[in-house]
């Protein structure tokens, strides 16, 4: 028996993420009494994992799974499961995650519970802390399939090292034809991905144009962030669609979410409303955003930001 484990990565480098479901995998291995497994494909230094309590790692190097393809990568998840006797399978909650945990689900006839929290509760019955009503609320699921899949929410649990003196194992699975090929990709490069983010800075409408938008890519340089729009924002064409967060985008768990003349309608808060701490800049001291802020600023950003970014400079400057 085992607890498995896949640490995502990209480009041969692991994700923060998946040091996170490796350190929530581990301390779900001790509450069962039983050994931690990281499968990883295609990365090219594992030894990380040992850090955050990888007892043992299946390290699958192949370049036909150089592109994702989540039948594929779906099916060596379950082949790894099978061969370890897993009985609880984590995977986190990036974008390439939702689409694998139900596919994995399936495949091993498993219960699911995405948007996990907290680690088990109980397990015997095993039951978990989940997210749910668009992050509005919590409630404890429980999973009665004998192999239980996870679905880690990001930043829920956090990274929390634990040395262990790991083992690597070459793992060569059969890899089925999922009928569907990629031709190519396009990828955004020199920039922070809303994903993998620790701060996204966020415009909106208040901006006025697509002219003004130098500001919030000034502000999220100097923190090292990604920048993302409302939905009104990419339906006018002022952004690429790739960056609107929200409930019908992308959403976003970040450490620290900055919204700048977003007024806060219920379907951006829906997708927002993971992100650890939210501060609003907006001229309405009426806005919704301001009641589910954590820190709100009521002025004009075209004032307000300048003299942000100009602080922030200076700060950095004085502890660099």
């Amino acid at each position: 028996m085992a607890v498995l484990v896949f640490a995502e990565s990209t480009e041969g480098k692991f994700k923060k993420t998946a040091f996170e479901v490796t350190s929530y995998g581990k301390k779900v291995a001790e509450q069962l009494g039983t050994n931690l497994v990281v499968l990883t494909i295609n990365a090219d230094d594992t030894s990380s994992l040992y850090t955050y309590g990888a007892e043992k790692v299946l390290k699958t190097s192949n370049p036909s799974l150089a592109i994702f393809n989540a039948k594929i990568y779906a099916d060596v998840i379950k082949q790894a499961a099978n061969k370890e006797n897993a009985q609880v399978v984590i995977i986190d909650s990036s974008s390439n995650g939702i689409y694998l945990a139900p596919i994995v689900a399936v495949n091993l006839n498993a219960g699911l519970a995405t948007n996990v929290v907290a680690l088990p509760s109980s397990t015997s019955p095993f039951v978990v802390k989940r997210k749910s009503f668009s992050n509005k609320a919590f409630n404890n699921s429980e999973i009665k399939t004998a192999v239980k899949v996870i679905g880690l929410a990001k930043n829920s649990f956090g990274l929390k090292e634990q040395v262990v003196s790991g083992s690597e194992e070459t793992f060569s699975p059969t890899l089925i034809n999922s009928g569907v090929t990629s031709t190519s990709i396009d990828k955004t490069t020199g920039k922070v991905t809303i994903a993998d983010a620790d701060i996204v800075v966020s415009g909106g409408r208040g901006l006025k144009g697509p002219e003004n938008w130098g500001m919030i890519e000034e502000l999220a340089e100097v923190l090292g962030a990604a920048t993302a729009c409302s939905k009104p924002v990419s339906d006018l064409g002022w952004r690429p669609h790739g960056e609107h967060v929200g409930q019908t985008g992308k959403p976003v768990t970040s450490n620290l979410y900055i919204a700048i003349g977003i007024s806060g309608a219920i379907q951006h808060l829906a997708g927002v409303n993971s992100s650890k701490v939210k501060l609003v800049i907006n001229t309405d001291p009426e806005a919704p955003f301001f009641k589910a802020a954590d820190y709100g600023v009521v002025g004009d950003a075209f004032e307000v930001v300048p003299k942000f970014i100009e602080k922030l400079k200076e700060f950095k400057a004085q502890n660099s």
